[in-house]
């Protein structure tokens, strides 16, 4: 092969590669994090199928959610951060707005009055929209402002926090409000509060602990609390869940047992095991091993997203990036403890892998501000 050969060969392959990375920008998708994603749902439909059973109904439900998720993302995506940054607090105020609606007319279901059903509409859960309203208002609020944050800054932006995840509180949905809250306090400490303000804050927590479980916390919030500390205090009752999860994960071993053949799942030891305690049907079957695979696609997600926050061009756009994954990353933090006995059980499923309908959305929705921060910065760097 001769100079010129070689030359016309580097071009063309040059030109490929220039063609691939327009057609990427013009749908302002970002390959890595799209993969992740699309890697960690085809897992949870595997997964999924074997938890419900073989019920085909079920997967093929929660396929079309996350198609119909995949195509809110590109939507999404196609939004300037600047665009989204103007519409933040009327998206804040909507969500308040539907938070109201739900102590008004809102449906029970699991002992959480949390759901709207409204004529010509699904049946849908607004607290799912303040976990991406709340970082998004605090993004906006925080980043117009002189960083780190003064009293009267953290003032307003701990308002901003407490009034949706008390009302949510309202609703008798613990999970949901601590995910809304943790998602707003992320903008906080990523906006460069000093640790002594932290340190204080826990501290403050710590003290107001016992008066909240004395006077404030419910019988089921208490029960919750005496069982994580001692399972067996009522293994038929309150804690008959995470100990049937506990056997499960621990008869998987290191290999599990094989796809389809758990028994604590099948055998329906396990309570919502195709939704919050899903986790516990991977750890039979598939082992360590499985459980490993998953935080791996994880993680991969995650560096993703942390690599996006890094490089976002304005504060906003770092601010909300860098809340989404870490919001992400406690999601599925706690899921994985709470299964495992580590944490109080608290109900939130386990992100892209257990049955679900909002909050699926949801979480593709924060995908799509992942991919519009880093595909329109990478227009604005041009």
């Amino acid at each position: 092969m001769n100079n010129t050969d070689f030359t016309r060969q580097t071009s063309n392959l040059d030109g490929i590669e220039s063609r691939q990375h327009t057609i990427w920008r013009a749908i302002h998708a970002d390959p890595p994090l799209l993969v992740g994603i699309i890697l960690l749902c085809g897992f949870g439909l595997f997964i999924l199928y074997s938890a419900s059973g073989g019920a085909v109904d079920v997967v093929q439900r929660q396929a079309l959610i996350m198609l119909g998720g995949i195509l809110v993302m590109f939507i999404v995506s196609q939004f300037n951060p600047h665009v989204i940054r103007r519409w933040a607090p009327t998206i804040y105020a909507a969500g308040l707005g539907l938070l109201f609606l739900v102590l008004l007319i809102g449906v029970e279901a699991n002992g959480a009055k949390s759901w709207l059903d409204l004529p010509g509409l699904p049946s849908f859960q607004p607290s799912e929209v303040l976990k991406i309203s709340v970082p998004l208002s605090m993004a906006w609020y925080l980043a117009s402002r002189p960083l780190p944050p003064k009293f009267k800054h953290l003032f307003w932006s701990a308002f901003i926090i407490i009034l949706p995840a008390g009302l949510i509180i309202i609703q008798n949905d613990t999970g949901t409000a601590i995910m809304v809250a943790m998602s707003g306090i992320f903008v906080i400490l990523l906006a460069g509060i000093r640790w002594r303000i932290v340190f204080l804050g826990i501290f403050s927590l710590l003290l107001a602990s016992p008066a909240w479980y004395l006077f404030i916390a419910q019988e089921h919030q208490k029960n919750r609390i005496l069982t994580f500390f001692d399972p067996y205090r009522d293994p038929t009752g309150a804690g008959y869940n995470i100990i049937q999860s506990q056997i499960a994960i621990g008869s998987g071993g290191l290999y599990g047992k094989g796809f389809g053949n758990g028994a604590q799942s099948h055998l329906d030891f396990i309570p919502e095991s195709n939704t919050d305690f899903i986790l516990a049907v991977l750890a039979e079957e598939f082992g360590f091993l499985g459980v490993l695979l998953l935080i791996f696609l994880y993680m991969f997600v995650l560096i993703r997203g942390l690599f996006i926050a890094y490089c976002a061009k304005d504060m906003f756009s770092r601010l909300l990036a860098g809340s989404i994954t870490l919001t992400l990353f406690f999601y599925i933090f706690i899921n994985m403890a709470m299964v495992s006995g580590l944490v109080p059980v608290i109900g939130l499923p386990l992100p892209l892998i257990s049955r679900g309908g909002t909050a699926i959305l949801t979480l593709f929705i924060s995908f799509g501000l992942l991919m519009s921060i880093q595909t329109h910065g990478k227009e604005i760097n041009k």
